[in-house]
């Protein structure tokens, strides 16, 4: 009988001390046992970045689809159940075939040290191995070059979407070398797609493209995007292209789909027609990122008039994305429902959101994968900002007392955390 996935999975947790340990060495020697499954995939379009990569794969899945093309993906973290992170052929990968998959790795592993992801992404390599398909999305976990994902020597296409600060204990303290890191997805004779970026980043993946002489699409530079009322116009040296805006809400989104359409040139060996652009990005699913809740409990709790919106905002950068759509929303008052894990920074998160909210309430994160701040911790780290900032046992809670401070139809958030995000959705339903 097979054990169930969660079993499995919980002793694959156990087989690194470190749920972090960037190398390739560990994947590269089991994907050598499983007899290099990463060599028998289909083209492989692998995504890199700081904020937008899980849109980015969700945009491109869409648009392939339309087209009527069978796609694997690879995304992570998951929010709910760990099957999302796998996809086959358009479906997430079914409990029984995972579970088998991931005893077949843990088999030839055979105990030896390897981390969580590094073992776990090896099984989807089997998976896409095993499964005929199209064309494979893969996202990177973290940075790049020393991601368990950066096994494929040859992808079709790397894109890499905006860098700002995260995991700077692994990837560096300035945007340059954290460039550097997620630079090293790019390969020799492989096109690669640049979103937008600060100059020091952009810097770092010009110079990057010009070493490895490859062609490079970079926003602001071979492409430009502008947003109109009801669509946004993406230009390059062949002409103007309109969309109307994708589905999924915020002026970054508009940013994300560009970066898609400039991607697009780069798939002639697919039949990827304009209306296939524009249908995916209508049909294009993400959830928690800007996600209007429409039901469950946390939705009877509201009074009349109200709204909850979840987002996985964890970063500097995903705050001030965040920030800049409250500032394009209808003006009332807005709240924040906030939890991290503790290798991200709260208080530049925060900063974000001076003079935009009327308040924030701090909910603790109940992570099996990643320890987190306290909202001790956390209330603490942003006790220099001019924030009206408590605590909660939970999100229920959290939202309970707002509703109590609060008389006017008002908008609620919760955010600083893909894994908040997951225990919400879960604890929703």
């Amino acid at each position: 009988m097979v054990p169930a996935t969660t079993e499995i999975l919980e002793r694959l947790k156990k087989l690194h001390p470190k749920v972090i340990d960037l190398s390739l060495g560990r994947i590269n020697r089991l994907l050598r046992d499983l007899g290099n499954p990463h060599h028998r995939l289909a083209p492989v379009i692998h995504v890199a970045g700081t904020n937008g990569k899980g849109s980015t794969v969700a945009y491109l899945r869409a648009i392939f689809e339309a087209a009527g093309y069978r796609v694997h993906a690879y995304i992570s973290p998951h929010l709910v159940h760990f099957n999302e992170r796998i996809r086959l052929a358009g479906q997430l990968i079914e409990d029984g075939l995972l579970a088998q998959l991931l005893m077949e790795c843990e088999r030839i592993n055979d105990g030896k040290p390897i981390t969580f992801f590094e073992i776990t992404t090896a099984a989807a390599f089997l998976a896409f191995a095993q499964t005929k398909a199209d064309i494979v999305l893969l996202e990177t976990g973290l940075g790049g070059r020393l991601d368990a994902t950066n096994v494929i020597d040859h992808p079709l296409l790397s894109i890499i979407t905006p860098i700002s600060f995260d995991h700077m204990a692994y990837l560096g303290s300035t945007l340059a070398k954290i460039a550097s890191e997620k630079a090293g997805i790019m390969k020799k004779g492989v096109p690669a797609v640049i979103s937008a970026q600060p100059d020091e980043a952009m810097q770092v993946f010009t110079a990057t493209a010009n070493k490895l002489q490859i062609p490079v699409s970079r926003c602001g530079v071979e492409w430009q995007v502008y947003e109109r009322i009801a669509d946004f116009v993406f230009q390059d040296d062949r002409g103007q292209q309109i969309f109307a805006k994708p589905i999924l809400p915020g002026a970054h989104q508009i940013l994300n789909a560009a970066a898609v359409v400039a991607a697009c040139q780069y798939l002639t060996p697919f039949d990827i027609k304009k209306t296939h652009i524009a249908q995916g990005f209508q049909s294009a699913d993400w959830p928690a990122r800007l996600q209007k809740l429409k039901r469950g409990v946390l939705i009877e709790k509201l009074p009349q008039g109200w709204e909850l919106w979840l987002d996985g905002a964890h970063n500097q950068g995903g705050g001030q994305v965040l920030a800049n759509w409250l500032d394009q929303q209808a003006l009332r008052p807005t709240y924040l429902i906030m939890g991290m894990i503790s290798t991200k920074q709260p208080h530049d998160f925060l900063a974000c959101f001076i003079n935009k909210v009327s308040g924030v309430q701090v909910i603790p994160i109940d992570s099996a994968d990643h320890t987190a701040f306290t909202p001790f911790d956390i209330i603490k780290s942003a006790q220099n900002l001019d924030l009206n900032i408590a605590s909660a046992a939970c999100a229920a809670t959290a939202l309970d007392e707002i509703i109590k401070c609060e008389k006017r139809p008002s908008r609620v958030v919760i955010c600083g955390s893909l894994y908040l995000a997951g225990e919400v959705l879960k604890n929703n339903e």
